[in-house]
């Protein structure tokens, strides 16, 4: 696997709810992924019941940081809906077929999606919704905020910046 498709499938497990199998994998996720080394030490040292806890807080739908990129762009409306299906066409032309128990928008879900394809669009498409949750999350003065500043320095430049 690239180290670029490493780093995704390690993003993409540093976002999703820190269960005993993520626990176990921090030691492989830290070697694997340098660049997440300041969440994965954070999360190596903080027990693994403060570490849900405090993933359900960021994360919780009551607060403003969404793991959700259409959420970003088209709220609660039933434009969302249209984009969501987008998502799944996506993902079907690569031959994917999302079933997971999340949204086909999750970011773990495209995260693990661009590690499997080596497709970033998805991700560059939605960097003003990443841009915006990576302001939240360090207002919130989370750690998870160290993922998504890893994740938006492998997008290419903005044209014109």
């Amino acid at each position: 696997m690239p180290s670029d498709a490493v780093f995704y499938q390690a993003a993409a497990l540093c976002l999703t709810y820190p269960d005993d199998d993520f626990v176990a994998r921090l030691p492989l996720l830290r070697e694997a992924a340098p660049q997440l080394r300041e969440f994965t030490d954070h999360a190596t040292v903080t027990p693994p019941q403060e570490l849900a806890a405090h993933y359900v807080q960021v994360f919780d739908f009551k607060n403003p940081q969404s793991l959700y990129l259409s959420w970003w762009r088209d709220g609660d409306t039933r434009r969302r809906d249209m984009s969501l299906a987008r998502f799944q066409d996506i993902y079907k032309a690569y031959g994917m077929e999302f079933t997971g128990e999340e949204l086909p928008d999750f970011l773990p879900a495209v995260l693990e999606f661009t590690a499997r394809t080596g497709n970033t669009g998805l991700l560059t498409e939605h960097r003003d919704c990443l841009s915006r949750l990576r302001c939240r999350l360090t207002e919130f003065g989370t750690p998870y905020a160290c993922v998504l500043d890893a994740v938006c320095a492998t997008l290419p430049a903005t044209p014109g910046s």
